[in-house]
């Protein structure tokens, strides 16, 4: 589960963590009153108005039909009123939404944090993620804060640091003063950057985080330490344990074909072909998938029925495949080792019934116990399904449906 700017960096907060801070808006009206509190507060009338959505590329991204960056800088409550409405509302189109963009119904009235002082701001990167090859957590560091990590590390790979941690032992002292080093800083800066850093590390562990990226982290012109912005994603897995962090989710933020058969406890992930999957068992949707494909055809999803495929279930996953305009085939492809494929071919059975006329073809594989039983329960039920027990031969069932 993916969090705001806003929420990320309030949970930082709560760890430790010092922040850009800001007020949330979601109408014009509320965002010239923010900017009037951060007045109050800060004594200025710049803020920055930052457009909320779940993607980054957002300074650079710009509202759909418009000048208009999905970050800017005002100087007066009258800009903070016309970059909001220019905002809120509007599709921001940046380089991780793709050209549909992603609409706009909260800004934050952040506090200006570039002021001048004893020394020049300096942007940085931090992040901190798992490291699956070494099994152990690891920061991702760097001098070349405000810009695409990746771009850095393809043209200045000397740049990017990283450090593991031990999950036996956590975070030490000398690591965050190994990193504070290598990120060019010294004296107060030095001392700043090692609270910091153990402050999101605290964050990341008593979340459940699987990543938080810190980009830019800005070394003041006082020599303070703060996260600008923040990106952190909560690991699914753990969300039951954290109910006020699962309470933070914006399903505005999430394609709502996902959220229904989330709702369905349906495992769905929506993608770009014309070959709608059903399957049970993760392993065999990425199988299934690989088949489509050598058989001329693009997934349109990954949807993992799981172990009970009955005819609710199936009947739920089918409609909601078929909420994608563009399938032009279905395959069902079950394994029945827990479940038998006598009862999951009943539950096909069913669930075609009860939606009536399915204007694609629907083509069967099942295999495992009672396989041959479910493809004549389904071969004599009269309807439009084609039933295969090899996968091969789903698979040239597939390539004739696509024909």
């Amino acid at each position: 589960m993916n969090l705001h700017e806003y929420q990320a960096k309030e949970l930082m907060k709560k760890n430790g963590a010092s922040i850009q801070e800001g007020i949330v808006a979601t109408t014009p009206d509320e965002a010239v009153a923010a900017a009037e509190q951060m007045k109050t507060l800060y004594n200025s009338d710049w803020v920055v108005v930052k457009s909320q959505i779940h993607a980054g590329g957002r300074g650079k991204g710009k509202i759909a039909g418009t000048e208009q960056n999905g970050v800017a800088l005002a100087k007066n409550h009258d800009k903070v009123r016309e970059i909001a409405t220019n905002l809120l509302g509007g599709t921001l189109v940046t380089i991780q939404t793709g050209p549909a963009g992603r609409v706009v119904n909260k800004v934050l009235i952040a506090q200006d944090v570039y002021y001048p002082g004893e020394s020049e701001p300096k942007e940085l990167y931090i992040s901190i993620l798992l490291d699956r090859g070494t099994g152990k957590n690891v920061f991702i560091y760097s001098t070349e804060g405000g810009m695409d990590i990746e771009e850095v590390a393809a043209h200045t790979p000397e740049k990017v640091h990283k450090e593991h941690v031990d999950p036996k032992v956590g975070l030490q002292d000398f690591q965050c003063r190994k990193m504070a080093f290598n990120l060019g800083l010294s004296g107060n800066a030095f001392k700043e950057m090692t609270k910091f850093i153990k402050a999101v590390y605290k964050t990341y562990i008593n979340s459940d985080a699987s990543m938080i990226e810190i980009n830019p982290c800005l070394k003041t012109s006082d020599n303070k330490i703060i996260a600008v912005d923040g990106k952190i994603a909560l690991d699914d897995n753990a969300l039951y344990r954290h109910p006020d962090l699962l309470a933070l989710r914006d399903l505005n933020e999430e394609d709502p074909t996902e959220v229904e058969a989330s709702n369905a406890e349906l495992n769905y992930v929506k993608l770009d072909g014309n070959v709608g999957c059903m399957v049970n068992g993760a392993g065999l949707a990425m199988a299934t998938m690989d088949i489509i494909k050598l058989s001329g055809g693009e997934p349109a999803n990954f949807l993992d029925v799981g172990g009970t495929a009955n005819a609710e279930r199936v009947e739920k996953a089918f409609r909601i495949i078929l909420k994608d305009p563009h399938v032009k085939a279905i395959l069902v492809n079950i394994f029945g080792g827990i479940v038998r494929c006598d009862r999951v071919a009943q539950g096909i059975v069913d669930a075609y019934k009860s939606i009536g006329n399915i204007p694609v073809p629907i083509i069967v594989r099942l295999q495992g116990t009672n396989a041959v039983e479910a493809k004549k329960l389904i071969d004599e039920s009269g309807l439009k399904v084609l039933s295969a027990i090899q996968l091969k031969e789903a698979a040239e069932q597939v390539k004739v449906a696509l024909a």
